[in-house]
């Protein structure tokens, strides 16, 4: 269950919180991390109010003056940096081989639908090389290799595939709140290289509906051929010089999420309002953390949900109808 580390340690460790009414489902989402998780992370992008606020020093251990030869300039100690992800665990090694290192992002949004994801598209997995394309420098990763130490000294730890796990509140002001950890496998359904060249087909149809420019089958199935070659997020990001241009272009990837991609939304009813939740692909893997979940957590239910595009989901829910009632209330 290495894959899973992450994702397990937060959701236990959360509902544990629950339960203490330490935290609530409508605390900040950043709270929920940063209070069951925060002394396990190599990156934290709103370290100030990481301090400030929640009282975990992100740079406890570190002093200033070896931090600045590593390049993190004093402004960038307690800031925010508004980069992509909002936090990254540490990662570890299990028989030469890297396990851990998730990154979570935050999604918060009043309504029902999932708000936006505006700096990359939500996958399965993602490399520090791509975080740090995604971001347009390299300081996610600067911090990261501090704080992962010797671990970070190999050149695999940049290209190390992690696992991308998403915290996702909707109705976050009201009762019909729910608060969800997902796998990045609910919302990959189509791989991601494929998305690409499938946007770009589709743009140029409304262009050519629009215009009223007629084009052969036979042609557009050999431009269809050249962009299925556009396929890497690393280079579609960058910044592209164009000759005698005074700006660089580059293309900022966003994407909103399908009903059938929301877990929140009437498509899952099982996901109840007042609920916290881990959502993970059926797998063996999981099936075996269901016995060990349901030893650690006795008041949690385990049920599926059968994605219309990605298959069976198993859920872990941890509900109002328990524990998190008086929290609710005491608020």
């Amino acid at each position: 269950m290495t894959s899973l580390i992450d994702a397990t340690t937060l959701f236990v460790r959360a509902v544990n919180n629950l339960k203490k009414g330490t935290i609530n489902l409508h605390s900040p989402l950043e709270e929920l991390v940063i209070r069951t998780c925060g002394k396990d992370l190599a990156y934290i992008d709103n370290r100030k109010d990481a301090k400030q606020i929640y009282g975990v020093d992100f740079w406890a251990n570190y002093g200033a003056d070896m931090l600045k030869k590593q390049g993190i300039q004093e402004r960038l100690l307690y800031s925010q940096s508004q980069h992509f992800p909002d936090f990254l665990f540490k990662v570890k090694k299990q028989r030469e081989q890297y396990i851990g290192g998730s990154l979570i992002e935050l999604k918060d949004s009043k309504g029902g639908s999932i708000a936006s994801f505006n700096s990359t598209i939500p996958t399965k997995y993602k490399s520090l090389e791509e975080i740090d394309v995604v971001n347009g420098d390299h300081l996610v990763s600067r911090i990261a290799t501090i704080i992962d130490g010797k671990l970070a000294l190999s050149r695999r730890y940049f290209q190390f595939e992690r696992k991308c796990l998403y915290l996702i509140r909707t109705h976050k002001e009201g009762d019909k709140v729910k608060v969800s950890l997902i796998d990045g496998s609910f919302f990959e359904t189509v791989p991601k290289e494929h998305l690409f060249y499938q946007m770009l087909m589709n743009v140029l149809r409304e262009h050519l509906e629009k215009k009223k420019v007629e084009i052969s089958q036979e042609t557009l199935k050999k431009v269809k051929e050249a962009f299925s070659y556009i396929t890497d997020q690393t280079i579609i990001a960058k910044s592209q010089p164009i000759e005698k241009a005074s700006v660089k272009p580059r293309l900022r990837i966003m994407a909103e999420v399908h009903p059938e991609g929301n877990p929140h939304s009437n498509n899952y009813p099982k996901i109840t309002e007042g609920s916290f939740n881990l959502i993970l692909q059926s797998s063996p893997e999981v099936k075996e953390l269901e016995k060990e979940l349901s030893t650690q957590i006795p008041e949690i239910e385990v049920f599926s949900i059968f994605h219309k595009r990605n298959g069976e989901h198993r859920v872990f829910q941890f509900r109002k109808g328990t524990h998190l009632t008086q929290y609710l209330q005491s608020q």
